[in-house]
């Protein structure tokens, strides 16, 4: 069985939620504690083993491309200070994995975005994670997701439970449990009504795809705002062949929201060695 060693973090959105702060930075650069968001997401693809990382950038994302890359000058003056300590984290950073960027000059859908990476994946399985989405678990998400992939040589979904009351904002699946977590899904449903939501587990932005993703990714017909969406692949790929969902283990903050943004951050700094005592103290000292 062919190894995942590839993941595509599509990155190439505006980030309106947070403007104005996304108005000159991408929002993927946005801090949680002392990480940008995105830096979360690739240390959780090397974790899982993932040894090239995948960018599908777009216009004003070139921070991101820097904070990947070698920067001498900053390098150079951490040495001269004795700042070994923080040296050594910024080099680890450059060098965790193989990074490439590939250019999605507009706005096309997650689905276009993905096609823009086609021929750097062949025909190797390759894990996707999109930028909003950062799961706090022992095990990384996406490893959770490679594992099932490896038993089952299918296209894996992250799924996770939420209220039912908020089903209408998410894509939802209809799926048959074959496996503790494990799910053969049966539909997708894009933001259903409550009463018309055909379950409870919703879409989480986290994949293993596989190169038949790609070939039907290839056949969606745009939608009216010109955009080819991810979503339709897997749905036209119902019946045709079997993919499944994999309710992940782990807290998931939705970081393309001002709330799940807010969380994530409260979260990592009641856990950040640096931070954490004095901003737990802080806390209690405002009753919260």
């Amino acid at each position: 069985m062919m190894k995942i060693k590839k993941a595509i973090i599509p990155v190439a959105g505006f980030g309106t939620r947070f403007l104005p702060a996304t108005k000159a930075q991408p929002k993927e650069m946005l801090p949680i504690v002392d990480k940008p968001i995105i830096q979360y997401l690739v240390e959780e693809a090397v974790a899982a083993g993932i040894e090239e990382i995948i960018f599908i950038t777009g216009r004003g994302k070139r921070a991101i491309e820097d904070h990947f890359d070698n920067s001498f000058e900053l390098e150079h003056n951490l040495v001269e200070k004795n700042k070994l300590d923080k040296l050594q984290a910024i080099y680890k950073i450059s060098n965790m994995a193989k990074f490439t960027f590939v250019r999605q000059p507009k706005p096309l859908g997650d689905g276009e975005a993905l096609l823009r990476a086609k021929h750097l994946i062949g025909d190797e399985p390759v894990a996707v994670l999109f930028g909003d989405d950062i799961v706090d678990s022992e095990k990384p998400c996406i490893g959770q997701l490679i594992d099932v992939f490896y038993k089952y040589e299918s296209p894996i979904l992250a799924l996770m439970r939420v209220p039912k009351e908020e089903v209408s904002s998410f894509g939802v699946v209809d799926g048959v449990k074959v496996n503790g977590r494990i799910y053969e899904i049966k539909n997708l449903v894009e933001k259903p009504k409550v009463e018309e939501a055909p379950s409870d587990l919703i879409i989480v932005g986290k994949y293993v795809i596989t190169p038949a993703v790609f070939d039907e990714l290839e056949k969606v017909v745009p939608g009216k705002d010109g955009e080819i969406r991810l979503a339709d692949a897997f749905s036209n790929m119902l019946g045709k062949k079997a993919f499944y969902g994999y309710e992940f283990e782990g807290k998931r903050y939705d970081c393309g929201s001002k709330l799940g943004f807010l969380e994530a951050t409260v979260n990592y700094a009641l856990k950040h060695p640096e931070v954490k005592d004095a901003f737990r103290a802080f806390l209690k000292e405002k009753n919260l």
